[in-house]
């Protein structure tokens, strides 16, 4: 299980715009990984969206914001294209990246279970370190708590 103080997992993952992006890309600059179960739900949709709305300000601390979802690359365009978002998402249709950080989980809805994504989010350093974990996120004043954690990075 991925923890704080644990290396971040290797990965490298098509991209909303086409292109690849690995941890070997993010080498040397502080990101942060939101995982997110579905495009175009209402939780996710509000956190894509709030993590767009402080973009600028995780620019400017050089912290780098990536969303990842199991949804395919064409799905991610759609969804990003809809909603005007500009933090850039990755697809891991194969859940390998979702598998290493142990967020590809049984959930159960209604009775039923099926498998799914637990909503969690990661901000790793410069080194490639994960210096915070979020596990089980509530929506609401996530992404505004998770800037703040990038400034006191930032500041450390």
């Amino acid at each position: 299980m991925i923890s704080t103080g644990s290396p971040c997992p290797d990965f490298t993952l098509p991209d909303d715009s086409g292109s690849s992006v690995g941890l070997a890309d993010l080498s040397g600059k502080p990101f942060v990984l939101f995982f997110y179960p579905k495009d175009d739900t209402s939780g996710c949709t509000q956190e894509a969206i709030d993590f767009t709305r402080l973009k600028t300000d995780f620019d400017a601390l050089g912290v780098a914001l990536i969303g990842v979802s199991p949804d395919p690359v064409k799905k991610h365009v759609k969804f990003r294209d809809k909603h005007a978002l500009t933090v850039r998402l990755l697809s891991d249709e194969e859940k390998s990246l979702l598998g290493a950080f142990g967020v590809w989980v049984e959930k159960s809805m209604y009775g039923k279970s099926y498998m799914g994504v637990e909503r969690t989010t990661v901000l790793v350093d410069a080194s490639g370190t994960i210096v915070r974990l979020w596990p089980k996120v509530k929506v609401p004043g996530h992404a505004e708590e998770v800037l703040a954690a990038a400034r006191e990075l930032a500041a450390s």
